[in-house]
């Protein structure tokens, strides 16, 4: 797999898939930009342990995505500090489940902000530079919920990703034939963002599944990497689920 000297900066990379994509792409060779908001205990667990393993390359950069001052900032530091950004994944997402009765204006539009317009912000500020190289790859973290696996307690969650999945077709639109943008949409898989989930939940969820059983965030991780990849350079305008064969209506 050929990432060996790119640079990829990683939104919301301090759990989760960000956590495990950042691993993966380490692993490969590649230099990771790492950005956190709040946990900077586990970015820092994370740097450390990228360059014990792998004596990666790396930068830490501390940017509430909801914040387009604090975007600019970390992409002209990652700019001066490697010179390019090759690949830009947005991953940096929050969910939070309530019934639709107790759902407010304030809950909705805060998904949306971070989910949404968090990844429209980073977007167009990275591919700004790329445009400047004419190169670069975009992958957005999409998820099932946007197009077949609805949940009414997550339905602000749900539409923040569907949004995201229109705004993976009209990038990749817009900034072709240099930057390819696609999307990676994982099902249910084995992160904080589900442990809450009650044991029957978490069963029923499974029998819907083909491979019945959660994904583990490695192997949505690995879809992630190969995108990023040259290996990959002809993929351009994609949705690609990664669900373990989840069965739907």
């Amino acid at each position: 797999m050929k990432l060996k000297n790119k640079t990829i900066l990683i939104t919301g990379a301090s759990r989760g898939i960000g956590y495990q994509t950042a691993y993966e792409v380490a692993k490969e060779g590649a230099n990771v930009i790492i950005n956190y908001n709040n946990s900077i205990k586990q970015a820092k667990e994370l740097e450390q342990l990228l360059k014990k393993e792998f004596d990666t390359k790396t930068l830490l950069v501390k940017a509430d995505i909801k914040n387009e001052q604090e975007i600019i900032e970390m992409v002209n530091n990652s700019i001066k500090h490697f010179q390019k950004i090759d690949v830009l994944i947005n991953n940096a997402a929050i969910c939070k489940d309530t019934t639709f009765e107790d759902k407010t204006k304030e809950n909705f539009m805060e998904i949306l902000e971070t989910n949404l317009v968090g990844t429209f912000l980073v977007s167009k500020h990275v591919s700004h530079h790329m445009l400047k190289e004419k190169s670069g790859k975009i992958i957005n973290i999409a998820s099932t919920n946007a197009t077949y696996s609805y949940y009414p307690e997550s339905l602000d969650y749900d539409a923040s990703k569907a949004g995201i999945i229109s705004l993976t077709h009209n990038l990749a639109l817009h900034l072709s034939p240099y930057i390819t943008v696609n999307a990676v949409s994982p099902g249910w898989t084995k992160t904080d963002m589900n442990k809450e989930l009650s044991k029957e939940q978490i069963e029923k969820e499974e029998e819907k599944i083909l491979l019945k059983r959660f994904a583990q965030p490695q192997e949505i991780a690995k879809v992630i990497t190969f995108l990023s990849s040259d290996d990959a350079n002809y993929i351009n305008n994609q949705i690609i689920n990664v669900d373990g064969g989840e069965k739907y209506e």
